[in-house]
C-alpha cells in the first residue's frame, strides 16, 4: 500500500520545513513566510528501474529531433499568433486578465472550432452546467465533441481525464480548484500553487493541452504564487477596459514562440471578433484640425500600430496641478514634461496636464515620446497637427531627439493607411530604404519635430 503524502510548512524565503505553522521562521526569523504543502513520501522506484535497467541516459544533441510539433490551431487567428503558431500538445497554457475582460468567452469560442476534430473535456468550478449551456448558445457553440464537466477536486478531475482522454482540457477557473488533502481554502496560495502542479503532471503524462483561466488581484497581476507562472508553459494576458470594445492578448511567456507578439480583439454581442487591421480600427473616429491630437507608430512584436495620442493643457484650478495619464506611463509623462520646460522652453508648471491613448491601447515603448510631447505642446499653443503626420522618436533628457528600431516597418504601415508626412529623429534616416509617396522629415530637437508636424 502505498504511503500518503504528508502536511508540511515550509518557508518561503530559506525553505525551512516544521510540521506545524508558526507566525514567525525558527531559521531565517521572517514573519508570515510559513506556508502549507505536501510532502511526497520517499519511494524505491528509481533504485528498481536502475537494476531493471530502464534509466534515463544522457543523449547527443545531434541525435534529437528537430521535427516540428503539431499544434492544434484554434480558429483565432490572432491567438495562434500569439502562441507562436497554435497550441502544443502537451504544453501547460495559462489565461489571466481582469474580471468580465472575455477570458471564458474565448474558450468557449475555442471549443466551437476544435470541437469539429476533437474531443475537449470543459471543467468550470465557478459557473453551473446550466449557465455554460445558455453562454454557449449565446455564441454559437454547439460542437457534439464539447463535453462539460462541474466539479472542484482537482485529483477526480484529473481521474476523469485520464477515463474520457480528451484531445484539450480548459479549466475555469484555477482558484476554484481544492486539493483535498490541503486543509487551506480554494483560492489560497497553496491550493493554487498544488492544483496547478497536479494539472502540470497530468498534462505532460498524458501529452494532452491544458488551458488554463487565472484571476488577477487588486493591483492587477496574477493571483497566487509567483511560481505558478514559473510552472505553465505559456502566460497569456488580458488588457483592455471593460467600458471599451478592443481588447490585447499579450504574451508574457511562451516556452513555444515569441512574446513579443500581441493579438486584438473587439468584443461584441456574439463574442470576441479578430481584429485584423488594428491600426485602421484605434484611429476610425479620429477628430479632424483639433489641437492636442497626435498619431504615433508603435512596434508590438513584429507588428507595426498606427495610435493615437491625445494630449490637454489647461488652466489649473487648484494649487498643485493635476498629472493623470490613461495608457501611457505616468512617471515617463512627468519626465517629458519635465524636459519640456527645461530644454524647449514650453511652461506647463501652472497646468493640469493630461494623455489619453485612444482606443484602450497601453504604450510603453519610448518612441512614443515625440508623440506624446507634441501632443501636449499642440493643446498649449492650441495648433493642431496635420492629419496627414505620423509622429515617432524618443526623447532624452537634453531634449535631444533620438533613433528608434524598426523605423522601416512603421513608415510602410503609416504609408499603407494614406499618411503623407512623417516626422521622426534626424539620426534614423541615415539606415532609412527609400520610400515614394510619403515625406520623410528628420528633426533634432523638439522644437523642430513640433513646427514640422504643424
Amino acid at each position: 500500500m502505498p504511503a500518503k503524502s504528508k502536511l508540511i510548512y515550509q518557508c518561503t524565503q530559506c525553505g525551512y520545513e516544521s510540521p506545524k505553522w508558526t507566525g514567525k521562521c525558527p531559521e531565517c526569523g521572517e514573519w508570515n513566510t510559513m506556508l502549507e504543502m505536501l510532502k511526497e513520501p520517499m519511494t524505491q522506484k528509481s533504485t528498481a528501474a536502475s537494476s531493471a535497467g530502464n534509466v534515463s541516459r544522457p543523449i547527443g544533441i545531434h541525435e534529437i529531433s528537430t521535427a516540428d510539433e503539431p499544434r492544434y490551431h484554434t480558429g483565432l487567428g490572432e491567438l495562434d499568433r500569439v502562441l507562436g503558431g497554435g497550441i502544443v500538445k502537451g504544453s501547460l497554457i495559462l489565461i489571466s486578465g481582469d474580471p468580465g475582460i472575455g477570458k471564458s468567452t474565448m474558450l468557449l469560442q475555442i471549443c466551437e472550432y476544435l470541437g469539429q476534430n476533437l474531443k475537449i473535456l470543459y471543467v468550470s468550478g465557478e459557473e453551473s452546467a446550466r449557465q455554460i449551456k445558455l453562454r454557449a448558445s449565446r455564441l454559437g457553440v454547439q460542437s457534439p465533441n464539447l463535453k462539460i464537466l462541474t466539479e472542484t477536486d482537482v485529483q477526480f478531475i484529473v481521474e476523469q481525464i485520464r477515463a474520457e482522454k480528451p484531445d484539450l482540457v480548459m479549466i475555469d477557473s484555477i482558484q476554484t480548484m481544492n486539493h483535498t488533502e490541503l486543509n487551506s481554502s480554494p483560492g489560497s496560495v497553496t491550493q493554487v500553487r498544488e492544483c496547478t502542479n497536479t494539472m502540470m503532471r497530468c498534462a505532460k503524462m498524458l501529452d494532452i493541452p491544458v488551458m488554463i483561466v487565472g484571476h488577477v488581484n487588486k493591483d492587477g497581476a496574477i493571483a497566487g504564487p509567483k511560481v505558478l507562472e514559473h510552472i505553465v508553459d505559456a502566460v497569456l494576458y488580458f488588457e483592455g477596459d471593460r467600458q471599451m470594445t478592443y481588447r490585447i492578448l499579450r504574451a508574457v511567456k511562451n516556452r513555444y514562440g515569441s512574446t513579443n507578439e500581441i493579438g486584438v480583439f473587439d468584443m461584441g454581442e456574439d463574442g470576441l471578433t479578430q481584429v485584423e487591421n488594428p491600426s485602421q480600427a484605434m484611429l476610425s473616429g479620429r477628430p479632424q484640425n483639433v489641437s492636442g491630437s497626435c498619431v504615433t507608430a508603435v512596434m508590438e512584436g513584429t507588428r507595426p500600430i498606427l495610435a493615437e495620442i491625445q494630449g490637454l493643457a489647461t488652466t489649473s484650478g487648484y494649487g498643485t496641478p493635476r498629472r493623470m495619464s490613461t495608457g501611457f506611463d505616468y512617471n515617463r509623462m512627468s519626465l517629458i514634461l519635465a524636459v519640456l520646460e527645461k530644454r524647449a522652453g514650453y511652461y506647463f508648471s501652472n497646468l493640469d496636464a493630461f494623455i489619453n491613448v485612444v482606443g484602450g491601447l497601453r504604450l510603453d515603448e519610448p518612441s512614443v515620446d515625440l508623440a506624446v510631447a507634441i501632443a501636449l505642446i499642440s493643446s498649449l499653443k492650441d495648433v493642431s497637427v496635420r492629419e496627414d503626420t505620423v509622429v515617432f522618436g524618443e526623447i532624452g533628457l537634453a531634449g535631444e531627439l533620438r533613433s528608434v528600431s524598426h523605423a522601416d516597418l512603421r513608415i510602410s504601415e503609416a504609408l499603407r493607411l494614406g499618411f503623407s508626412r512623417c516626422v521622426l529623429p534626424y539620426h534614423g534616416l541615415k539606415t532609412l530604404k527609400k520610400f515614394s509617396g510619403i515625406e520623410i522629415i528628420g528633426t533634432k530637437n523638439i522644437r523642430e519635430a513640433f513646427e514640422a508636424a504643424t
